[in-house]
C-alpha cells in the first residue's frame, strides 16, 4: 500500500490539474462583472418605473381633456429627488356649462302658479276688513269658488296674473280673493310665490276693500312688475244700478318688502255726475164732494254742480189724481211704478222749480191718521237714476191728515 500511495497521489494531482484547466470558475472578477450587470438592470427597471409613475397622471389628464399633445417627461427620475411643485399652481379649468350642481341655491323659485294649483293648495291670507265675518279666515285656508262656497274665502272669477314683482328673476302670481258678508263681499288683491321647497307662500297684500275703495273690479300686470288695479267707490248690490260706482285705476309695486301705490289717484272725490237737489213742500186740505181735496206744492232747488234734466217724485199715491202737474208726468215711468211716482222735466243747476199736485183723498182724520213721506230724485236724459250729493235734504213729510 505504501508503494501505491505515491502513485495514487500523483495520478489524483494530474487529474485535478486537468479538470481545473478545462472548467474555469467565474472567479472574483467574473462575480463582480455579474453583480455590476444585475445592478445596472435593476437601476434601469427602477428608472423606468419612475418614469411611468411620473407620466401616468399627465397622460390620464391629457386623455380626460382630449389633449393630444405628448406629455413632457420629468427632468429627473431619481426617486430620492422629487420635482418641486410650482409656487402658484394653475387653477382647474372652469366647466363650460351654465348650470351648476348648486343652481337651486342661486336661482329663485318659480312663482308662476295656476288657478288650479291655488285651489288645490292651502294658503295663508292677509287680514280681512273689519266688516268681514268670522268665517272669513286667514290661516291654512283652502280657497273655494262661488259654485261650492259662501261666506268663506273664495278665489274670484277674475283671471290670475303673473309677473316678476320682486325683481328676483322669477315670476310671482297675483289673484283677487273675496269673502261674502251680507249682500256685499270683502275683497283683496294678494300676491303669491313659492319657497325653496316649492310650497305656495303669500308675498303680500296689494290692496283691499276698506283701504279707500269699496270694490275691486279687475287688475293688469305689466312686464315691469307693476300691478294696475281697477277699483270703485261703491260695490253694487241688490237694486243698486251698475253704473253708479266711480272707477279708478291705481298702480302698485313691491318695494321694501311690501306693496305701495306708485301711480293713479289716491282717493275718490265727489262724483262729477251728481248734483245736490233740495226739496221743500207746502200743502192745503179742503172739503170736497166725495172726500177732501189735497193740494201739494213742491219746490225743488238744484244747488249744483250739474243740471238735473229730469226729477222724479216718489210717494204720491195718497189719493186720486185730479189737476196740477199730473199731466206732465212721463206716462211710461208712471205705469212702470204703478202710478206711485211722477217723472217730470227737471231743474238746471242753480235754479228752482215748483210742481203742484192736486188729488182727492178720503174724508178721515183723528188717531188713525198717518203721515206720508215724499222724496225727489235726480234723473238724466237717458232716464237713469242718480244718487244725490246730500240725500238728507231730499225728503219731506206730510202730517197725518187722512
Amino acid at each position: 500500500m505504501s508503494d501505491l500511495e505515491p502513485r495514487l497521489r500523483e495520478r489524483f494531482t494530474a487529474y485535478r490539474t486537468d479538470v481545473t484547466t478545462r472548467a474555469v470558475g467565474p472567479g472574483p472578477d467574473q462575480a463582480r462583472r455579474t453583480l455590476r450587470r444585475r445592478r445596472q438592470t435593476r437601476a434601469v427597471a427602477v428608472a423606468a418605473a419612475a418614469v411611468v409613475l411620473v407620466l401616468a397622471p399627465v397622460v390620464a389628464n391629457a386623455a380626460l381633456k382630449g389633449d393630444r399633445t405628448p406629455p413632457v417627461p420629468a427632468v429627473s427620475v431619481e426617486p430620492t429627488a422629487p420635482t418641486t411643485p410650482d409656487a402658484t399652481p394653475t387653477p382647474p379649468p372652469t366647466p363650460s356649462g351654465s348650470a351648476s350642481p348648486t343652481g337651486s341655491a342661486t336661482q329663485a323659485p318659480d312663482g308662476n302658479i295656476s288657478r288650479a294649483q291655488l285651489l288645490a293648495a292651502r294658503v295663508d291670507l292677509p287680514t280681512w276688513p273689519e266688516t268681514a265675518l268670522s268665517t272669513c279666515t286667514t290661516s291654512n285656508v283652502r280657497l273655494l269658488t262661488k259654485s261650492v262656497g259662501n261666506y268663506v274665502p273664495l278665489l274670484s272669477d277674475l283671471p290670475v296674473g303673473h309677473a316678476d314683482l320682486d325683481g328676483d328673476g322669477a315670476q310671482e302670481t297675483v289673484a283677487v280673493i273675496t269673502c261674502r258678508y251680507g249682500e256685499s263681499s270683502a275683497k283683496q288683491v294678494v300676491a303669491f310665490d313659492r319657497d325653496d321647497d316649492g310650497r305656495i307662500v303669500t308675498l303680500g297684500r296689494v290692496v283691499r276693500t276698506s283701504d279707500g275703495v269699496e270694490d275691486i273690479l279687475g287688475m293688469t300686470l305689466t312686464a315691469a312688475g307693476s300691478i294696475d288695479v281697477r277699483v270703485a267707490d261703491l260695490q253694487p248690490c241688490c237694486d243698486t244700478p251698475r253704473y253708479w260706482p266711480q272707477e279708478q285705476t291705481r298702480t302698485y309695486r313691491f318695494k321694501g318688502g311690501r306693496f305701495v301705490q306708485t301711480g293713479g289717484p289716491t282717493k275718490f272725490g265727489k262724483d262729477p255726475r251728481l248734483t245736490d237737489l233740495r226739496l221743500s213742500m207746502t200743502h192745503t186740505l179742503v172739503d170736497a164732494t166725495g172726500g177732501r181735496k189735497l193740494t201739494i206744492v213742491f219746490t225743488v232747488t238744484n244747488a249744483g254742480p250739474v243740471d238735473a234734466p229730469q226729477v222724479q217724485f216718489n210717494g204720491l199715491d195718497v189719493g186720486a189724481p185730479t189737476t196740477g202737474d199730473w199731466s206732465r208726468c212721463d206716462p211710461a215711468a208712471a205705469a212702470a211704478d204703478d202710478h206711485r211716482t211722477c217723472l217730470v222735466p227737471g231743474v238746471p243747476a242753480g235754479e228752482s222749480r215748483r210742481y203742484t199736485f192736486v188729488q182727492l183723498v178720503p174724508n178721515r182724520s183723528g188717531a188713525d191718521a198717518t203721515a206720508r213721506g215724499f222724496t225727489v230724485v235726480h234723473y238724466d236724459a237717458q232716464d237713469r237714476q242718480w244718487r244725490d250729493l246730500s240725500a238728507k235734504n231730499n225728503s219731506v213729510d206730510l202730517p197725518g191728515v187722512f
